[in-house]
């Protein structure tokens, strides 16, 4: 009997790569959730926080993280914002409609 554990793969750079483009209503939660995870963190520790997020989060994987990271460079600040048109899209004032 092999050491190998059955059905499991060494992980990849591959596997951290979208195959195509996330929905529109996909990229707006990715980028929305990511903010709020790095809210308030600046400098190293934001770029840490957020590669960790999406790491661990099954959903954000779908969206490339340096579209996400773009689209959070483009915060207009202050306030309560939230992203909206998909990759497209821009920062809307107020809440999100759905979290």
């Amino acid at each position: 009997m092999p050491d190998d554990p059955p059905f499991l793969t060494e992980a990849a750079e591959a596997g951290q790569r979208s195959g195509g483009q996330a929905p529109d209503a996909l990229f707006d939660l990715a980028v929305n959730r990511a903010a709020a995870a790095v809210r308030g963190m600046s400098g190293r520790a934001r770029a840490s926080a957020l590669a960790a997020w999406h790491a661990r989060t099954r959903f954000a994987r779908r969206v490339p993280l340096a579209a996400v990271q773009a689209a959070l460079t483009r915060h207009p600040g202050t306030g309560e914002w939230h992203w909206a048109g998909g990759p497209g899209g821009g920062w809307q004032p107020g809440k999100a409609p759905f979290p």
